[in-house]
């Protein structure tokens, strides 16, 4: 179980999306700090299909406790782009992907795993499963010039700590659609010879 800030804050979110059965995952640090090496974030990554009937529930049940711009939210989900709501208590930022939809989507949202994170109470959410994460930040890294460290580590530390346990047939799959075989190949590599 991870009990922390950025995860609370975080779950005030996704318990929205639960309540107006919106399908949606946690990415980014936090699931990659799930299945791999822990580390700090600044923000959280949740991918959410909402569509703009969901803006003005979303907007309502939580507007009191985060800074938002409903129509910033709005042209997002029209667009399929990211939006970010700050938490006003913490200063923590959610950073909200709209993304189009698509088989990679599909595939992420329909094997996204639920994790409990708190014990009392019982708090769950869905998370990426260690293999999209993967997938998910392979794309992040090339797309950001294959210079970031931090993404790096979380990849070889999912690979790494979920080794025995990833189902390499699908990560294989997607990384050649997505692209990223050669990342991939790269990261199994390292993470077998550290």
């Amino acid at each position: 179980m991870m009990i922390n800030e950025p995860l609370e804050v975080t779950l005030k979110v996704t318990r929205v999306f639960e309540t107006m059965n919106i399908p949606y995952l946690i990415g980014g640090s936090l699931a990659s700090s799930l299945y791999g090496i822990i580390r700090s974030t600044h923000d959280a990554d949740i991918v959410a299909r909402m569509l703009p009937e969901h803006l003005d529930s979303f907007v309502c049940a939580l507007d009191d406790e985060f800074h938002m711009s409903r129509e910033a939210i709005g042209d997002s989900i029209r667009r399929n782009v990211c939006f970010n709501i700050i938490h006003r208590e913490t200063m923590f930022k959610v950073d909200v992907f709209i993304p189009r939809p698509g088989p990679f989507l599909h595939s992420q949202l329909s094997r996204a795993q639920r994790h409990q994170l708190f014990a009392k109470p019982a708090l769950t959410a869905l998370f990426a499963s260690p293999e999209d994460t993967v997938l998910s930040k392979l794309e992040w890294y090339r797309l950001g010039n294959e210079i970031s460290d931090r993404q790096w580590r979380d990849i070889v530390g999912i690979l790494k700590t979920c080794e025995d346990s990833l189902d390499y047939e699908y990560m294989n799959k997607w990384a050649n659609e997505l692209n990223v075989s050669d990342l991939l190949e790269r990261a199994i590599d390292a993470a077998t010879s550290e």
